[in-house]
């Protein structure tokens, strides 16, 4: 599937997303991987861009906890995430209580649905 497809690239990574699939582009010019969806390569300037399915594993570069009170939701992480593929993206990484993510820890991407959006969420991978 190329970026110049009707609906653009954003429509076409969240239309993806909401029917459980995580895709990011990758440029056929220079081989480099692309996030977020873009329509030009942001490495080379090439306009064909692919839709690949990533390995969905990463590590943790940067994390923070953001506080709410408990009638809010209550505390949650927001991370940001290098995938294997060396992009980054911002997330979060649930199933872990947020004070203990830490930098440098693996996580595994997971879709999951956001009030009928379809939205990437990280868990941490288990030790080896």
């Amino acid at each position: 599937m190329q970026t110049n497809e009707q609906g653009g690239a954003e429509a076409r990574y969240q239309a993806a997303l909401n029917e459980g699939r995580f895709s990011i582009q990758r440029c056929n010019d220079c081989h480099k991987h692309v996030f977020y969806p873009r329509v030009v390569c942001p490495h080379c300037g090439g306009a064909s861009l692919a839709w690949v399915e990533p390995k969905g594993t990463g590590t943790v570069y940067s994390t923070t906890t953001v506080r709410r009170k408990p009638e809010a939701g209550g505390d949650y992480d927001v991370s940001l995430i290098d995938l294997d593929e060396g992009v980054r993206m911002m997330s979060r990484v649930e199933g872990v209580p947020p004070a203990e993510v830490k930098i440098g820890m693996r996580v595994r991407a997971k879709v999951v649905d956001n009030k009928g959006a379809g939205l990437v969420v990280f868990a941490a991978e288990e030790a080896k």
